[in-house]
């Protein structure tokens, strides 16, 4: 699937970040997997082990600056990191009655912070080694802000944008950085919605896209592409046109 040997993933106890490890894992990986549920975190670990990686777990909290840096510090000591992916996010919606102030500032402590306190100690290791691969879990809805969901629309643009900066900025030390954008997949994430989701898609065909556009070091991989297109082209729609759309749409 690719040339990493010795990948780091968080939220990988389920959704896209266990399908992700379960992609990557063969003979030869090393695994560092994170999650807040140590019992499907452990599940997670025993499909990768018998697909032969050798597999490492925490019970890691991202929003947690320190205990994330001793993380990622003691997974590069134990075999040096080439693919760091800052994938633990949480969401949640309005439901038509607003958002409160604790549900906002919680959505940008893990889909922003948590990636702050992955991506940025790990940069150093990668920075010297001048190789390495970073991945940043934003999501289609980073394109344009829709009511039912302000706070995580905006906290995945924020780490979009971050991570599309940052390409740029370590592509010249050797270091690639790829921003992803899926559209509806099908997690413990979505399930919960009430609403149509166009081109639903499956975990493991979504993590298959995921990993080879890693692989690839391509700096945005989003999908599918039909939404691609729709997420851009709401961003780019007059506001009177996309107030009045976004106003018939249902809350997540």
């Amino acid at each position: 699937m690719s040339g990493f040997t010795s990948i780091l993933i968080t939220g990988a106890s389920s959704g896209l970040g266990a399908g992700l490890a379960r992609v990557f894992a063969a003979p030869g990986i090393t695994l560092h997997l994170s999650g807040r549920d140590l019992g499907r975190l452990d599940e997670v670990a025993g499909q990768c082990r018998a697909r032969g990686s050798e597999v490492y777990t925490a019970p890691v909290d991202v929003t947690d600056r320190a205990a994330t840096a001793r993380w990622v510090e003691s997974s590069e000591a134990i075999r040096p990191l080439d693919l760091i992916i800052a994938n633990a996010g949480i969401s949640a919606g309005t439901g038509g009655r607003g958002e409160t102030e604790a549900q906002t500032r919680a959505i940008f402590a893990t889909n922003v912070d948590g990636v702050f306190n992955t991506v940025l100690p790990a940069i150093a290791f990668l920075k010297e080694r001048h190789r390495g691969q970073i991945g940043i879990m934003s999501s289609l809805a980073s394109f344009r802000g829709f009511p039912g969901a302000p706070a995580y629309c905006a906290s995945k643009a924020a780490v979009r944008v971050w991570g599309e900066s940052l390409r740029g900025e370590l592509a010249p030390l050797g270091v690639g950085v790829s921003v992803i954008c899926p559209g509806f997949v099908k997690t413990p994430m979505t399930a919960v919605n009430r609403f149509s989701m166009p081109f639903l898609m499956d975990v493991e065909r979504a993590s298959r896209i995921m990993a080879r556009g890693l692989a690839g070091n391509r700096g945005r991989i989003a999908f599918p592409w039909p939404m691609h297109v729709m997420a851009r082209l709401a961003g780019c729609l007059p506001s009177a046109l996309m107030d009045r759309i976004a106003g018939g749409l249902p809350r997540k």
